[in-house]
């Protein structure tokens, strides 16, 4: 029996520990029996909540390999090796509904520090996350950069960048991704996007939320006590539309010239995906239940963005609001982790090429080397 490969992950801007999940719950076994499989070394947060959650759910409660501190402060040389670094960069300043500030705003150069930790540890392969708007920052300018330093970093890495739709691979919720796979180019791997799985025949929102039931007493499922007038104003909101439908009446609109965010107290649809589950947001940012006059809970929410129920966030119920939507879908990074190992073990699986659309790389024309192309879906 040859020796099983255990890739140990560390990870940056962890939050509450989306990524890792989907990145340790995989493991394959190529033709010999050799197991791929993924473990969490260490990992680190500014968020002290955060923190606590990916501790108590990623390390069994264990906290000393969880740093919580400012990614500035942290000496690469000192923090324990290894395989696979994951970084999902902070994407305040690349969103599309912030002011796109890019590298010149507050977080947008913390990705350097992803590059510092490659620079010195060399892993074996990167996983990148962060918002489709990093695409278009700068006219293109800053994906260009990261894309690039990537490339560069340590012993240099074959890059691969693709715009996933996340419906596409069983996420209840339409939320698109930018994900970076690099693998060191010393080793002669290319990786491929894995094909969709749900495409045309999404999982829904009724079906994430209600099978199974959730329990009464689930950990982060407080219903939030909304006011009379909002209660008065989703009676006229039918499910997918939002405050400014037609039928919501004068007096429950909302006085906001020129705004018309879609998102503003809008009801999910039952028969569809949720739409994007965000962070942060005042009041009408909550999402809201398409029957029920009330915003979605915190377990709800976990529930569209893939979360196990026994997943336990730590913190108050804003935090832990936060937690859930700045996170990354595990069962997203699963699929995706899961392409990864298949490549390191030469099994075959479906992809696609990489929707690059910005005018980088892109590898449509070239031939499936680790199994079946399929067509890119619009």
């Amino acid at each position: 029996m040859r020796k099983n490969i255990n890739f140990k992950l560390a990870e940056l801007f962890c939050g509450p520990g989306g990524l890792s999940l989907g990145l340790i719950s995989v493991s394959v076994n190529d033709a010999s029996g050799k197991n791929y499989a993924i473990k969490s070394v260490w990992a680190n947060d500014i968020d002290e909540d955060s923190c606590r959650t990916y501790a108590r759910n990623i390390h069994n409660g264990e906290r000393a390999n969880v740093i919580c501190a400012p990614v500035e402060t942290i000496d690469f040389e000192k923090v324990p090796s290894f395989d696979v670094l994951a970084f999902g960069f902070p994407c305040n300043d690349f969103s599309v509904v912030g002011e796109q500030k890019g590298f010149n705003g507050k977080y947008g150069p913390l990705y350097t520090y992803g590059v510092k930790a490659i620079n010195i540890h060399n892993p074996k392969w990167i996983i990148a996350e962060n918002v489709s708007g990093l695409q278009s920052v700068n006219n293109g300018r800053a994906f260009k950069k990261i894309l690039h330093d990537l490339e560069e970093a340590g012993k240099g890495y074959k890059i691969t960048a693709h715009l996933y739709r996340l419906e596409d691979y069983g996420v209840p919720q339409t939320r698109h991704r930018i994900v970076i796979i690099g693998i060191r180019k010393d080793l002669g791997l290319e990786f491929k996007v894995p094909a969709p799985i749900t495409a045309g025949k999404y999982l829904t929102a009724r079906a994430a939320i209600e099978n199974p039931p959730i329990p009464k007493d689930a950990p982060n499922h407080e219903i939030t006590n909304q006011s009379k007038v909002v209660i008065e104003r989703l009676k006229y909101i039918p499910p997918g539309e939002n405050v400014w439908y037609a039928g919501v009446p004068e007096h429950l609109r909302l006085n906001v010239p020129k705004a018309r965010m879609s998102q503003i107290y809008k009801r999910l649809h039952p028969d569809k995906p949720a739409y994007t589950i965000t962070g942060s947001g005042g009041g009408g940012t909550h999402a809201y239940h398409w029957e029920k006059n009330r915003a979605l809970t915190n377990r709800e929410r976990a529930r569209i963005q893939t979360f196990p129920d026994n997943f336990i966030f730590e913190g108050s119920k804003e935090n832990v609001r936060k937690q859930i939507g700045m996170a990354v879908p595990p069962k997203g990074a699963q699929i995706i982790a899961e392409a990864v190992l298949k490549t390191f073990a030469g099994i075959p699986y479906d992809w696609i090429p990489p929707k690059i659309t910005n005018g980088n790389r892109n590898s449509a024309d070239q031939p499936a080397l680790f199994g079946t192309k399929v067509l890119q879906l619009a």
